[in-house]
């Protein structure tokens, strides 16, 4: 089994408290790693590193776990900028856009779904995410909602089954007829290509007791559950996720005292997708309250061509710094192992010896510099899995 030894690290983001200064990110400063069999066996001081078969000197350059993007929609086809430019001059969003990528999504080929896929897979790899979750939820009906999924899991098995996005226009006038859709027929062919369930659980969408309904019928399949929730407006969702003890909910821009106290007592991560505030002119999330509270969040893009049609995590480290009260070091923590929490994850999302060998080297001496230089393309090596897979 070959060694690879990363030697000349100006600075090692390790994510545990444990090693180097003893801060959450462990940051180790003239640093070296050691990777064998896809694993990091070995961190430390740069000279007390021990011998391998092959060495990479890295320069001096920051090295850090690659970014955990935990809620993206990925499985899509057409093109919502008109959508973005009216936004940008005045037009309210609203989530009724989904039904125009439903219906371009629909008429795709899977050839042509699953190149769509891989090359915003390629650009998130480009910007250092090594780990992805991809949600279905622009089909909507049982045949595309579950080759979504099947084109989802030729990229990452953090696969999610979103059936209820929203209700479809041909069930208008019969949305618990389409519920039974989701927990009946449509599960039955998601389930085999899913970890997870998520609904959005929102007005316009779908309320509390559908989503429970969905929900539970998901975890009867053996699908851990997700939320999008209080995204629009203050609402049940957070509430719900924290009463079913779910891994994670998602977007958290509308939070009382309840709904922060349930999150900090439950131990349910708080994801928060600062791409969508950006695009949409929303209100941001407010981190900074929710760390006070000890609640965990995590970061990601929901990467869509509709609310976030960015797959950069660097943007959005940067948008938590400058927007949400977050310092550099707690948006890093957030894009890595606040990703992992939200994915269930213990073996991605730090570099401690023992975990996949999944890191990005920065052209630059810091993390720091992930919000100090926004938008400057400083990844410059990025190792995990060729295809982002999650196994």
């Amino acid at each position: 089994m070959t060694s690879l030894l990363l030697r000349h690290i100006g600075e090692l983001v390790t994510n545990d408290p444990t090693l180097g200064d003893g801060s959450p990110l462990g940051l180790l400063t003239d640093a070296a790693l050691v990777v064998e069999g896809g694993r990091v066996a070995w961190v430390g001081p740069a000279a007390d590193a021990p011998d391998a078969d092959a060495v990479q000197d890295v320069g001096g350059r920051a090295v850090l776990p690659g970014f955990v993007d935990s809620h993206s929609h990925l499985v899509f086809a057409g093109d919502r900028s008109a959508e973005f430019a009216a936004r940008m001059a005045g037009t309210p969003y609203s989530a009724g856009g989904i039904r125009t990528t439903v219906a371009a999504t629909r008429a795709a080929s899977d050839e042509e779904l699953t190149a769509h896929v891989g090359r915003h897979v390629a650009e998130m790899r480009r910007q250092g995410t090594t780990t992805v979750e991809i949600k279905s939820g622009y089909g909507l009906t049982v045949r595309d909602e579950a080759r979504a999924l099947a084109i989802a899991r030729v990229f990452t098995d953090e696969a999610t089954f979103l059936g209820a996005h929203v209700v479809p226009e041909e069930y208008a006038a019969d949305p618990a007829g389409y519920v039974d859709l989701v927990t009946g027929p449509m599960l039955d062919a998601a389930a085999e290509h899913a970890r997870w369930i998520d609904v959005f659980c929102e007005e316009g969408a779908f309320d509390a007791d559908q989503a429970r309904t969905i929900l539970e019928a998901g975890r009867a399949k053996g699908l851990g559950g997700r939320l999008h929730a209080n995204q629009l407006g203050h609402g049940p969702g957070v509430q719900l996720a924290c009463e079913l003890e779910l891994v994670a909910v998602d977007h958290c821009t509308y939070l009382d005292d309840h709904d922060i106290a349930a999150l900090g007592d439950t131990g349910t991560v708080a994801t928060l997708l600062p791409g969508v505030e950006f695009s949409t002119r929303s209100p941001y999330p407010d981190g900074r309250r929710l760390l006070d509270a000890g609640v965990v969040v995590a970061l990601a893009s929901d990467c869509n061509p509709g609310s976030s049609y960015t797959s950069s995590m660097p943007l959005c480290v940067a948008l938590a710094v400058r927007e949400m009260g977050m310092t550099p070091a707690e948006a890093l923590w957030a894009a890595t192992r606040g990703g992992a929490r939200a994915l269930g994850r213990d073996d991605v999302g730090h570099l401690a010896p023992g975990a996949r060998a999944h890191y990005a080297v920065l052209d630059a001496p810091s993390y720091v510099h992930l919000a100090y230089r926004p938008g400057v393309p400083l990844v410059v090596d990025v190792q995990g899995p060729a295809a982002l897979a999650g196994g």
